[in-house]
């Protein structure tokens, strides 16, 4: 690490002590808006890399792919100190990604700090994706400030006057600050975006200026000048006078908490153990000498040091050879290593206390969203991503012998990253990886060929459907091998508002059913099935509607696995129900264990469930993508026939001056290629984004037809599927 680094180093040392003076924060944003541009301007002016460089280097993108496709596929943290008022401050950032594929780091970053900075491109204005991370950071209690980029672009390319500038640019933060209220009721009062407060800075980040209204002071540039500057292209000159650093670190250090504030309001909504508890008391005062308490956000592998587990620390302190016990798996692991991010470097460190992010090695039973800890505890709130896995490809080793070294590709893979799912199809062999889109294992496939030495074969993306039913059904009876055990089962759809409750909040059978009752009907289920649900799996519930019947507590794991069993593979063509309600109306059992164990009982629960969810008019859902374009007027036709031909479905067209904004949802099968296509068909003036929009029934004219194609791919019998396949 060059001198400059090393003195950073140090500083940081120093700093990771004064609790007041750190600051934690993400920068968040829609695709190119300038993120990781910005972050560069921010290192510049605490010294990290060297100001020429600023904007162009793009520190925080070092793997190669990120430099080669401009794009940041992966959350990087950097420490660096910054000099306000007088005093350093240590300010811990993550460049977060903006590529919708790669919104689960997004997600997790945001646990890991107190502020974010939301970067909005002046000429695009608020973004679909702008709108979801906001949402992310507004459920995690993050503030925000905002920073308006790229306002040389409106200047030189919309051609707009100073007026009209400083009118589009107010539109920007109102509609931003709109957003918010729609979210964040409680605190929009007190967050609320404005730039007289100076919690708003204009600039742009590739030219290396910025702008606020504190800084306006500071050094007498006002809006007019602002504008004389990029007209006449001399943006070098407004750098030197208001450099983008200035004003953007100012508005963090000044408007964005430090730990000992941002815990009293965020540890509530993260956690949702005792508050009155000794760990919920130092947790809230970022207590430095409590007991650890530690979330992890992300884990790597550093092919030297093994595993390493980065995330944020609430309490205590934690430092080598300190023992702490991970959730979920009951085991404690002791720190081989405790250190800081510089980049890409990883600097160790003797201690770091509470209130700072941390990289801890060592940690090998910690997965992303673990709980680490020296004493037992209520673990956090599990990291709720907004979009699942939906495109899948077949992945085998070319050669024999690299099987071994595939499964352990894979398996790093998906410790490191949740939104990786991965399974093994013991009858053809293959390894089927599951991920966010196109972009997503295109990434991953290239990991494994190019980075791990791997040579694969790789399939061509295949769309993930779920099964769900239309209708109601049962009771259905489903008798054990033996006939001496019957289950008699309804089955109905669950209700989209209850799945989408369950999805976004993560709800789970825990140990407070009121809680889980409570959140159940507040979506619209019924108070008496809210109250007896025994069992939730990938949006599906089962409930116990049974009264008085004996022997029924000691066989309910098995009919819950028989339930789980059918939920992965649904009836039709073994894909995972989503949004079934499946209720257990009467159960007669054998007074003998010995004629009630798995072997009768499991299959009577599947065959019953099976058949009732055919009877109850099982159906297909497919994963559909909202897609958002924008380009100039007389390109409309073009991109209404690209989007047509691709069973898209118009839903809002915008006409501001020349230029069309179209939103519409198109089937994530159907957005294979689009990207080559849309330019093509645009002359590459396109500009456009999608966004994961949910689970649609696929029109009843291709049910059959994507049925059979499944089951072919799945080497299943290709014929539909009765109820009375599973029962007499």
């Amino acid at each position: 690490m060059a001198t400059r680094g090393k003195k950073a180093v140090e500083k940081v040392k120093v700093l990771m002590d004064k609790t007041e003076r750190i600051r934690n924060i993400g920068i968040i944003a829609h695709i190119d808006h300038g993120k990781t541009t910005l972050t560069d301007n921010l290192l510049a002016g605490a010294g990290i890399i060297s100001k020429e460089l600023a904007g162009e280097q793009l520190f925080t993108d070092f793997y190669y792919l990120e430099q080669e496709r401009g794009i940041t596929i992966f959350a990087a943290n950097v420490s660096m100190v910054y000099k306000y008022k007088g005093e350093d401050h240590l300010i811990n950032l993550i460049d977060t990604p903006g590529h919708v594929d790669f919104g689960g780091d997004v997600t997790r970053a945001l646990r890991a700090v107190d502020g974010a900075v939301v970067v909005v491109d002046a000429v695009e204005g608020a973004m679909p994706q702008t709108e979801t991370v906001l949402r992310q950071a507004m459920k995690e209690n993050v503030k925000p400030v905002l920073v308006i980029n790229k306002v040389d672009r409106m200047i030189n390319e919309l051609k707009v006057d100073a007026h009209e500038m400083q009118i589009r640019l107010g539109k920007i933060i109102d509609k931003v600050n709109k957003l918010m209220q729609g979210m964040k009721k409680d605190k929009f009062e007190e967050w609320k975006l404005d730039a007289t407060k100076g919690n708003v800075a204009f600039g742009s980040a590739l030219y290396n200026w910025a702008i606020s209204v504190p800084t306006m002071r500071k050094t007498g540039v006002s809006f007019n000048e602002v504008f004389e500057y990029c007209k006449q292209e001399n943006m070098k000159e407004l750098a030197v006078k208001c450099p983008a650093y200035e004003a953007v670190l100012d508005m963090v250090t000044e408007h964005l908490p430090n730990p000992l504030e941002s815990q009293k309001y965020r540890v509530p909504v993260i956690w949702h153990g005792d508050e009155a508890s000794e760990i919920g008391q130092r947790m809230a005062r970022c207590d430095r000498a409590g007991d650890v308490a530690f979330m992890v956000t992300s884990i790597s592998v550093d092919p030297h040091a093994g595993e390493v587990a980065t995330g944020r620390l609430f309490s205590g302190s934690v430092e080598k050879g300190k023992e702490l016990l991970v959730s979920g798996v009951y085991k404690t692991n002791r720190i081989q290593q405790a250190s800081i991010y510089m980049g890409q470097e990883r600097v160790e460190v003797s201690s770091v206390p509470a209130g700072n992010i941390a990289a801890l090695v060592g940690l090998k039973d910690a997965v992303v969203g673990s709980t680490l800890s020296t004493v037992e505890m209520t673990p956090f709130e599990s990291i709720k991503h907004y979009s699942e896995p939906v495109v899948t490809v077949a992945v085998e080793a070319k050669s024999t012998k690299d099987l071994p070294r595939l499964i352990d590709v894979i398996k790093k893979f998906a410790k490191e990253d949740p939104m990786i799912r991965v399974e093994i199809n013991e009858e053809t062999g293959e390894h089927l990886v599951s991920g966010m889109g196109e972009l997503h294992l295109e990434i991953i496939t290239h990991r494994i060929e190019h980075d791990e030495k791997v040579p694969i074969i790789a399939s061509p993306p295949i769309v993930v459907f779920r099964e769900s039913v239309v209708g109601k059904a049962g009771p259905v009876e489903g008798k054990s091998p033996n006939r001496h055990n019957k289950f008699y089962f309804e089955v109905e759809p669950l209700g989209a508002e209850v799945v989408e409750k369950i999805q976004s909040e993560g709800i789970t059978v825990g140990k407070d059913k009121v809680l889980m009752r409570d959140k159940l009907m507040e979506a619209g289920m019924d108070k008496v099935e809210a109250k007896k649900v025994v069992n939730i799996i990938e949006g599906n519930v089962l409930v116990d509607m049974t009264k008085g019947v004996q022997y029924l507590r000691e066989t309910m794991e098995l009919i819950q696995e028989g339930f789980e069993d059918v939920m992965l593979k649904g009836p039709l063509a073994k894909e995972k129900c989503r949004g079934v309600k499946v209720k257990l109306m009467d159960v007669k059992l054998h007074e003998d264990s010995i004629h009630r164990g798995p072997a009768q009982v499991i299959p009577a629960v599947r065959s019953a469930i099976l058949a009732a969810m055919l009877l109850a008019e099982a159906t297909f859902l497919e994963p559909v993508q909202e897609v958002f374009i924008s380009i100039p007027q007389n390109l409309l036709g073009n991109v209404t026939r690209e989007l047509q031909g691709r069973r898209g479905q118009i839903s809002d067209i915008k006409t501001e001056g020349d230029v069309v904004s179209l939103q519409s949802e198109s089937p994530v099968a159907e957005m294979f290629g689009f990207a080559g296509d849309i330019r093509s068909a645009t002359e590459g003036r396109a500009l456009w984004s999608t966004e994961f929009a949910g689970f649609k029934p696929i029109p009843q004219n291709l049910f059959g037809e994507k049925v059979m194609d499944v089951r072919k791919r799945k080497g299943l019998k290709l014929e539909m599927p009765k109820a009375s396949d599973f029962v007499s």
